[in-house]
């Protein structure tokens, strides 16, 4: 038997998701990729969804966690910046924290699960 337990963190601004675990690998996918577009199709979701998450990420943050040079003949570019480092960082930490946290917990509940 295989168990698979994920952690969801969200946090909230006013009604809307300000971080999250889709805006989070939405960030990291940028950072591999170099690019909206394709990290947007790295994660099978269209550019327009892959902007809007991108924009009230940036909205939400006291400074964006992404930049992007416009495209042209050479094409445009997509990098993370400081803050998009350290929302990365943060939110993957805290996972780690909380999984650590939670593991007899985690190895209770599981034992619990019929095969």
């Amino acid at each position: 038997m295989k168990f698979k337990v994920q952690f969801r963190m969200r946090i909230y601004r006013d009604d809307g998701i300000a971080i999250g675990p889709g805006k989070v690998a939405l960030l990291e996918a940028i950072a591999e990729t170099g690019s909206i577009s394709a990290a947007a199709r790295q994660m099978n979701m269209s550019y327009r969804r892959a902007w809007m998450l991108i924009d009230e990420t940036n909205r939400a943050l006291h400074s964006p966690a992404v930049n992007t040079s416009a495209g042209g003949a050479r094409g445009g570019g997509t990098e993370l910046t400081p803050v998009g480092e350290q929302v990365i960082r943060h939110y993957r930490a805290i996972e780690t924290t909380a999984r650590t946290a939670a593991a007899q917990d985690i190895a209770a509940l599981t034992r619990l699960l019929a095969p």
